[in-house]
Formats: C-alpha cells, sequence, structure tokens
C-alpha cells in the first residue's frame, strides 16, 4: 500500500516536477519497490507506478490521475 506521499512523489515524476532533496530517500524506496526507474539524473515512472497513479486517481473519482490529490495519512 501507498502512502499519500509516495503517490505524491508518483505524481510529481509523471508530471516531471522537480522536488526537494528530503524527498530523495522516499524515491529510493519507491525504485526498490519497482514503482520508479532512474535514468541519468532524471526519475520515470515504471508501469507499476503508472498503474498506482491512476488506481489512485480512479478510487477518488477523477477523470484526470493529476488532479489526484488526498490528505497525508490515508492509503491505498
Amino acid at each position: 500500500m501507498l502512502r499519500d506521499e509516495q503517490l505524491s512523489i508518483l505524481r510529481d515524476i509523471s508530471q516531471s516536477v522537480a522536488f526537494a532533496d528530503d524527498r530523495q530517500g522516499k524515491v529510493g524506496q519507491l525504485i526498490a519497490d519497482g514503482y520508479v526507474m532512474k535514468d541519468g539524473d532524471l526519475f520515470e515512472l515504471t508501469a507499476k507506478g503508472v498503474s498506482a497513479v491512476e488506481e489512485h486517481a480512479a478510487a477518488l473519482g477523477l477523470s484526470d490521475p493529476e488532479q489526484a490529490s488526498a490528505s497525508s495519512d490515508r492509503q491505498i
């Protein structure tokens, strides 16, 4: 299960949004879990990461995964 903070990181990566260094350690865990891959200096979502973002948006009843947002402690 992914926490909202992890989903937020996945959405930022999918939108090519830069994020603060304090989130870098959390990206490492997402890489280890197979949601993200590193391509040079960039991070990219794997198919598993894309699915997680899309499923989260669908669970919120949104048609656009980029609009998905939620509280910081809810899990999916």
